[in-house]
Order: C-alpha cells, then sequence, then structure tokens
C-alpha cells in the first residue's frame, strides 16, 4: 500500500465528471459504495463505471482516500482503513476490480475527482476497505442505557419521535442493529408521561423487513406526516451489545472463546463448533483468517470458569458476528468446561503454542 511519489498523471475520469459536480447528498446516485457489513459506513469500497460494480485496489490507499468515500457517502469522518478481504465478496464476480493507484488529498467530494488508475494488476487479497464515523441519526433515549428506551430519529438537525402505527419488532431489530446493541427483546408504546416524548413526531408507519442496516432505510410516511400523539411514541429494549473476546493466549487474537452477557463473561461449548464458526470469530474480532487449529493446540489454552453461555452454535461462515448464527438459548447446555471452545486467527503475534 505504499503510495506512489511524485506522479504527474491525470484522472482520466475528470474531464466529464469533475466539472460542475458539487457535495453528494445521502441517498443520491453515488458512484461509491461499501459493502460486505453489517452497517453502511464500513465495508469493502466499491465503484461503478459504465454500468458495473467493482472494487478498488489497496495500492496507494490511505486514511485521506476513506476520507473522500467517507464524505461522498454522508458517512462523518473517516476512522480506518482496513483490509477489503475482511469483507468476503461472496461470488466471483464481485472479486473484480476496476481503478486502483487512487491518491486523494483529502478534500474532494467524489473518489472520482481523486487521482485513479484503471487496474492492471490487482490480487484478490489487495481489497481497499474503509471504516467511516457513523453519523447519530437514532437513539434511545429516555432508559437506563444506551441499548433501551424511546425510539428518536434526527431529521434537519432536531431530535423527533417514532409513532407506534406500524411498528413491529422487526423494525426494533434494525434499531438495534444500527445502534451496535443486541438483539431486540421488547417493543412497547410509551405509556406513561415520564417517557413520553417531546417535539416533532418524525416517522409513522415504519415498515422494515429485518434486513435493513439503518432505520433510515426502511419504508415509511414522509418526515413528519402523521396524526399520532406522544402517547403512541415507541420504546425498545435491546440486549447489551454482542461482545467477545480470546483469552488464555499470547495476544488478543488466540484463546479461548468467550462471550458476554448481562454484563458477565462466560464460555462456550465446542459441540457442534467447526471451522466456519472459527471463521465468524476472526472475522468479527479482526484478526485476519481462521487456522483452524488441531484439538491439541486447542486444549493448551486450558479450561474456563464460571458460566457457559453458548452451546450448539452454528454458522454459514458468512456472518459478520456470532451473534448472527443459531445456537440454544442462553446458558441452556449439556457441556463441561473441558470442551470450552479456542480459536487462533491469522492476526495473532508470535509465540502462539506449536502443535
Amino acid at each position: 500500500m505504499q503510495r506512489k511519489e511524485g506522479r504527474q498523471r491525470q484522472n482520466p475520469w475528470i474531464q466529464s465528471h469533475a466539472i460542475c459536480t458539487g457535495p453528494v447528498l445521502l441517498g443520491s446516485s453515488s458512484r461509491v459504495r461499501l459493502v460486505g457489513s453489517t452497517r453502511r459506513c464500513e465495508g469493502r469500497v466499491e465503484v461503478e463505471k459504465e454500468g458495473h460494480w467493482g472494487a478498488v485496489c489497496d495500492d496507494g490507499w490511505d486514511i485521506k482516500d476513506v476520507a473522500v468515500v467517507c464524505r461522498e457517502l454522508g458517512c462523518g469522518e473517516a476512522r480506518g482503513t482496513p483490509s477489503g478481504i475482511l469483507y468476503k465478496p461472496s461470488s466471483e464476480e464481485e472479486r473484480k476490480f476496476l481503478i486502483q493507484d487512487v491518491d486523494c488529498n483529502g478534500m474532494e467530494d467524489t473518489l472520482f475527482q481523486c487521482e485513479l488508475e484503471d487496474v492492471f494488476n490487482c490480487l484478490d487479497n489487495e481489497a481497499a476497505g474503509a471504516l467511516c464515523e457513523i453519523p447519530e441519526s437514532v437513539r434511545l433515549a429516555g432508559g437506563t442505557g444506551a441499548c433501551n428506551g424511546r425510539v428518536e430519529v434526527k431529521h434537519q438537525g432536531q431530535w423527533g419521535t417514532v409513532c407506534k402505527t406500524g411498528w413491529s419488532l422487526l423494525d426494533a431489530k434494525v434499531v438495534c442493529r444500527q445502534l451496535g446493541c443486541g438483539r431486540a427483546i421488547l417493543t412497547k408504546r410509551s405509556c406513561n408521561k415520564a417517557t413520553e416524548g417531546q417535539g416533532p413526531i418524525w416517522l409513522s408507519h415504519v415498515s422494515c423487513s429485518g434486513q435493513e442496516v439503518s432505520l433510515q432505510d426502511c419504508p415509511s410516511e414522509p418526515w413528519g406526516m402523521n396524526n399520532c400523539t406522544h402517547d403512541e411514541d415507541m420504546w425498545v429494549e435491546c440486549e447489551d451489545p454482542f461482545k467477545l473476546r480470546l483469552v488464555g493466549g499470547n495476544n488478543s487474537c488466540s484463546g479461548r472463546l468467550e462471550v458476554l452477557h448481562k454484563g458477565k463473561w462466560g464460555s462456550v461449548c465446542d459441540d457442534g463448533w467447526g471451522e466456519k464458526e472459527d471463521r465468524v470469530v476472526c472475522k468479527q474480532l479482526e484478526c485476519g483468517q481462521s487456522l483452524f487449529p488441531s484439538v491439541k493446540v486447542r486444549r493448551r489454552f486450558g479450561p474456563g470458569n464460571g458460566t457457559i453461555w453458548l452451546d450448539d452454535v452454528h454458522c454459514s461462515g458468512e456472518e459478520y458476528s456470532l451473534e448472527e448464527c443459531g445456537h440454544r438459548l442462553w446458558g441452556y447446555h449439556n457441556c463441561k468446561h473441558k470442551e470450552d471452545v479456542a480459536v487462533i486467527c491469522s492476526g495473532q503475534e508470535p509465540g502462539l503454542p506449536d502443535a
């Protein structure tokens, strides 16, 4: 990813695209997108050229280039340049590269205002990624924490509530995911004055499928168009953020797997556990690829103690969080700690136990 110095070339597309190009507003026909993540403002960078979408090679890719992508998508500040291989394409068609050697000064409004070239020598593991600050556009207010409370959305710089008309647990699921919380466990009307909102009621007839990245992606009545009152404001409760860690190893990318639930860390039983589950853990922790170690190596991290939270976990391998995988109810298992899962990922530091 070393940037070439002293290049005098010009972007061959600037003549047709840079003139009269202003800031791209969210929802307009942007020619850049982030894919492969459950978060709208994070993922593998793809651009559109002649009606086809393809990846960006990471040759020369840096935080200035990410800043332009974030600005073009309305995603706030640039936070990182993750490898695009963390957001694995689902088909060979999605592996196509279109541009490389992107060189932005960081102030451009769109990626195609930067210097860049058609791709000519990029490998599958050289896809560029982007991590942006997620703009605050939804929140849960009036509760005991960030993951429970009255649903509020931000529009025209002002926070307002959401009406119960058309609302369901699928809508709550999207809110919980957008906020980085755990699963949606309850949604209800704000039944008393203490939990009612004030000011505008922005949304009603929200109808999410449950798969959307943000509440703003769901169909609804036009902003502010409703005949609701604040005693119809929606209240949502989510589980705490789903967190996991690897402990007992020499670094954060190897060790015995633990998950956080109800404020307490606990282990995961290895019943049904395999390479696909390892893959999801490494992806979620941003630790590279799973090395899928032998049982002998796994046991060197030792058994855990305390609660065993998960059992019979089943993943397809394409999930971006272990939370998306199937499993028994929390705390239900038929295991002992000698069956605790351990994982080793390629992003580890030296010093792991030998097989």
